[in-house]
């Protein structure tokens, strides 16, 4: 397998702006892929997935999927986000490393297997939109048009480290009511106050049940808004909680546990983005045991929390350059994923 190819294919998705919901030109650029080689392909709205040929009932399917779109550049580039730079090993660019350098890789494992009768397991590979902003039009779209999957593996950048464990995401916007009044003269009841009273309270709370991989449930107080002008006590005051799951609390269980902890109003966003993740005695957590191949709980989300089956997030690249000014993936680190999942996949049944 020449990864050059796959390498010319992530300069020109870099080189593509697909911010969330606008990813038509790179779902394009992923189509004509396919339909060059000759390879059948589904689409729905800006997603693409190819099923291999030899896809066979009795056998178990593994998917691979990653994500084609990206967010937008922060302020501190001092590269162009689109202009896919070189220099020696490193290519600079918006989307190289989150998830860009997965999603080829990913799809280079894909055209290896491609056409290979004996495999132990099917294989369909999915690149979806949407997935920086959890919406309704990327992967959760297309999960009726798949065939049954029974494992899958989440093209992200984790240094090719297996995250096992996924934290699930709980957005809450809370609402603390008071009663308004002359901020001069002792009258009415401050909303801003409760709010502060509310956020100590979680700021000093912890849930008894601690996971392994996950570690505790997390809540940061991220956002605040309050009053109308500076001597009216305000009467409302808005909050944002960023709750982070584990495996032992559902989002709806957290999100009534929290509202019977504080005064203020609690409405959810959404319950859809649980934990997710495997156990360490599943075949390929075993698998990665094996090759010594370092496992981990990751605090961060990505579409396996819309995954109704079991799954792990892999992939080329450093979570800590996502989402970064000057974001960089390294050709040595597409060409090692490739061979570390390939590694993975020798042998792998489930």
């Amino acid at each position: 397998m020449n990864m050059n190819d796959y390498i010319q294919l992530l300069i020109r998705l870099i080189k593509t702006p697909s911010f969330s919901k606008n990813e038509s030109d790179v779902a394009t650029i992923i189509r004509h892929f396919f339909s060059d080689r000759g390879i059948h392909f589904q689409t729905h709205k800006n997603n693409t997935w190819s099923v291999s040929p030899n896809f066979d009932l009795a056998k178990p399917t593994l998917l691979l999927n990653s994500h084609i779109d990206t967010v937008k550049p922060v302020p501190g580039w001092t590269y162009d986000p689109f202009g896919a730079i070189e220099e020696g090993d490193r290519i600079t660019g918006l989307g190289s490393n989150d998830a860009g350098g997965p999603l080829v890789t990913l799809l280079a494992v894909f055209m290896h297997f491609l056409n290979k009768k004996e495999l132990p397991w099917n294989l369909v590979y999915a690149a979806t939109a949407e997935e920086e902003n959890s919406g309704p039009d990327g992967f959760e779209s297309i999960k009726t048009f798949l065939p049954a999957i029974d494992f899958a593996i989440v093209g992200e950048p984790t240094r090719m480290e297996v995250a096992i464990a996924e934290r699930g995401l709980l957005v809450l916007d809370c609402y603390a009511h008071g009663k308004s009044g002359h901020a001069a003269r002792d009258e009415g009841e401050n909303a801003l106050y409760i709010a502060l009273d509310d956020i100590r309270k979680l700021r000093e709370s912890s849930f008894e049940k601690v996971s392994e991989t996950l570690g505790r449930v997390k809540i940061t107080a991220t956002q605040i808004e309050a009053g109308t002008q500076h001597n009216v006590v305000p009467d409302l005051c808005h909050f944002v909680l960023d709750v982070r799951t584990n495996e032992f609390y559902s989002n709806q269980e957290l999100c009534n546990i929290i509202s019977g902890m504080i005064r203020s109003e609690v409405k959810p966003r959404s319950f859809r983005l649980n934990s997710s993740g495997i156990g360490s005695d599943h075949p390929f957590a075993l698998r990665a045991k094996e090759l010594g191949i370092a496992m981990y709980g990751s605090p961060t989300t990505s579409d396996q929390a819309i995954m109704p089956w079991p799954s792990v997030k892999m992939g080329p690249g450093d979570s800590a350059r996502s989402h970064t000014a000057n974001e960089y993936i390294l050709k040595s680190e597409l060409e090692n994923a490739f061979s570390i999942y390939l590694k993975m996949l020798d042998g792998f049944r489930f």
